[in-house]
């Protein structure tokens, strides 16, 4: 029997703030609305914007830190897999697919709306990418800021390739 693959990858913003709720057992679930626009030429080479909406669930641990940092508008990353499920209501079977959350970048925030994450780096409104220090504590850097891996030695001109 083959295996598959069920990967999901999103970029958007956060339509509302999280819900964060236990189950009997005592797991925390984190629901996100979760909105993607992507741009296009129509045939009267018209742009157009089209939205789509997702739902993304993360559970446990990781759900309950992400409840206490987001917040409606963050940009954030989404890597996960589909997952359908089925319920009934008036006695009619229904369906629902969602996104269930293996890992969640921040990539930044969008407007002035900062919320409980604070201000950007900057006045400029520039968003950030997080970085892990060596103890496992996120740090901030500009987006717009070279890695200190890269430009520790001098330019990237500077180094040989091997090959």
């Amino acid at each position: 029997m083959a295996e598959g693959l069920n990967k999901v990858m999103l970029l958007g913003n956060l339509g509302a703030d999280p819900e964060l709720r236990m189950t009997a057992g005592g797991q925390a679930v984190l629901k996100l609305r979760l909105a993607t626009t992507e741009t296009f030429l129509d045939k009267t080479n018209t742009r157009q914007e089209r939205t789509e909406w997702h739902t993304v669930t993360v559970f446990g641990k990781r759900g309950e830190a992400l409840a206490k940092i987001l917040a409606k508008g963050a940009n954030i990353f989404v890597e996960g897999g589909l997952r359908t499920s089925s319920y009934e209501k008036d006695g009619e079977k229904r369906y629902r697919t969602e996104i269930v959350a293996s890992n969640i970048l921040l990539t930044g925030r969008r407007g002035t709306d900062h919320g409980p994450g604070g201000p950007p780096p900057d006045a400029s409104g520039e968003g950030f990418r997080g970085k892990y220090s060596e103890r496992g504590q996120q740090t901030r850097q500009r987006a717009d800021a070279p890695d200190d891996d890269m430009h520790a030695q001098g330019d990237a001109d500077d180094y040989e390739i091997p090959f």
